[in-house]
């Protein structure tokens, strides 16, 4: 029993370290490294709802991956490489998207939820507020028989 209990907490251990690593590529400096990793969590994985090219399993993530590092390798610069992803997978690859006619609603979005939300609670706090009229005193007066 005690060696089933270790192999498992054996291939636990194992498929933790697999999720989350990432392609062990050599850098030529540790900023460019460092870049590396700073670009892939500012991109989001064309395949996954909502993961970043850093901790992506999908095998287009690995793919982008290897992109951003030859595009490091090769010098370009931050805004090259996140134009050349955007030019290839549109404003879902970027998790912060600019500001345009496609991507309007998305921003405008969350400013006409909170619009509705500040109206209803207005609204409800209106309807508590009401005093009752001398004709909603007599109505509860003739509902309850008094």
């Amino acid at each position: 029993m005690a060696r089933i209990l270790g192999l498992a907490l054996l291939a636990a251990a194992a498929s933790a370290y697999a999720a989350t690593a990432i392609d062990g590529f050599e850098f030529a400096d540790a900023e460019a490294a460092a870049r590396y990793h700073r670009l892939l969590a500012t991109f989001r994985c064309p395949k996954c709802l909502n993961e970043s090219l850093a901790s992506s399993g999908a095998p287009i993530a690995a793919d982008l991956r290897r992109t951003v590092r030859r595009l490091i390798a090769d010098g370009a610069s931050d805004a090259a490489i996140s134009d050349h992803l955007q030019a290839r997978y549109g404003d879902f690859v970027l998790y912060d998207p600019p500001l345009g006619r496609g991507t309007l609603l998305l921003w405008l979005a969350p400013v006409a939820l909170v619009g509705v939300v500040v109206v209803a609670l207005a609204r409800v706090a209106r309807g508590r507020a009401a005093k009752p009229t001398a004709g909603d005193r007599e109505r509860a007066d003739r509902l309850l028989g008094a």
